[in-house]
């Protein structure tokens, strides 16, 4: 089982990493990829150090899975050229995830769609992947009609740079930029670049995404997305809309009963989801569940889940965890 890395070096690859540590992924050889300003130094993974290669090296061997987070441009060139090899590519970046070819995968809800012949997987996007872990449970029984979402998002969601610049504002130093304003005690309702229709690219991620995955077009969603500063982990408030009505009580059960949630929700304690309390942690945790009493038929949640982990990390490698587990590599 030959195992390939691609962005072995940035936030969410040092994720990847730690997450295949934690849980014991099985693998014969581990090859990490970076950038050419990166291959030659070395990768202490499991008391072992792993030299960092190139891109056409990686490819050429022919690996079992690869694991992409590298940026769309990088997945676009390269993840065709390694899955030309029979290798299956399991995509960080957007790059693939409206492709109709291609599955959008969040392995509790989805992954019994994947096949033998899926070589280039998509994994969705992070506000995206712990939205729908909340939502799709309570979308079986009672049906989504409509989504209304803010987010409030971690730097960590725009990588090393980005926190880099929180810090230096935090402690005084003018240094690099990545957001167009203050991120220190600010918050930035600006995630991506806007488009036409004024939302940023990231809100129209959370639209399409969530309607593929949970397998329903008619699924009415609006979401604004909001940058804080914050350091692991991503919050959402969340709206939902049912065609039929429901109960809190089984809400709860469903919830607390699905794989991979955590409902943390005691308001007579002050006991909610906080994305401090989300670091390094896998699970998606959900409180403040209560009825929208502006509106029939309608749940409010707040959600929260670090966005490093279930929203990019973990969701890759379970993805090949259930490849492997299914047979579904050759």
């Amino acid at each position: 089982m030959k195992i390939v890395v691609v962005g072995a070096t940035g936030l969410v690859g040092q994720e990847i990493l730690k997450v295949m540590e934690e849980r014991n992924f099985q693998f014969d050889e581990l090859y990490l990829v970076a950038s050419a300003r990166n291959v030659g130094k070395e990768i202490l993974y499991k008391s072992k150090r792993y030299t960092i290669i190139g891109m056409e090296e990686a490819c050429g061997l022919a690996a079992d899975v690869a694991i992409f987070s590298a940026g769309g441009n990088t997945s676009l060139e390269w993840a065709p050229k390694f899955a030309e090899k029979g290798t299956i590519v399991i995509d960080n970046s957007s790059a693939w995830r409206m492709d109709p070819t291609k599955k959008l995968i969040v392995p509790e809800i989805n992954g019994h769609v994947l096949r033998i012949d899926d070589r280039i997987i998509a994994n969705p996007n992070c506000s995206t992947i712990q939205m729908v872990m909340a939502l799709a449970p309570l979308h079986v029984k009672y049906k989504l009609k409509r989504i209304v979402v803010a987010t409030y998002q971690s730097v960590t969601g725009t990588g090393k740079d980005a926190v880099q610049q929180l810090m230096d504002e935090r402690n005084g130093i003018d240094g690099t930029k990545v957001y167009p304003h203050r991120i220190d005690m600010n918050a930035l309702p600006h995630i991506d670049m806007f488009l036409d229709n004024g939302y940023t690219k990231e809100e129209m991620k959370m639209v399409h995404e969530t309607r593929k995955i949970l397998g329903d077009s008619s699924i009415g969603i609006t979401a604004t997305t909001v940058r804080v500063p914050t350091i692991g982990g991503h919050s959402e408030a969340v709206n939902a809309e049912f065609h039929k009505d429901f109960d809190l009580a089984t809400v709860r059960e469903l919830l607390e009963n699905t794989p991979g949630v955590v409902v943390m929700d005691d308001v007579k304690n002050n006991i909610y989801p906080m994305p401090i309390l989300s670091q390094g942690k896998d699970e998606v945790f959900v409180g403040r569940i209560r009825r929208d009493e502006s509106n029939p038929k309608t749940l409010n949640l707040w959600v929260v889940a670090d966005n490093l982990r279930k929203g990019a990390a973990t969701n890759a490698v379970q993805i090949a965890e259930f490849m492997m587990e299914k047979n579904l590599v050759y």
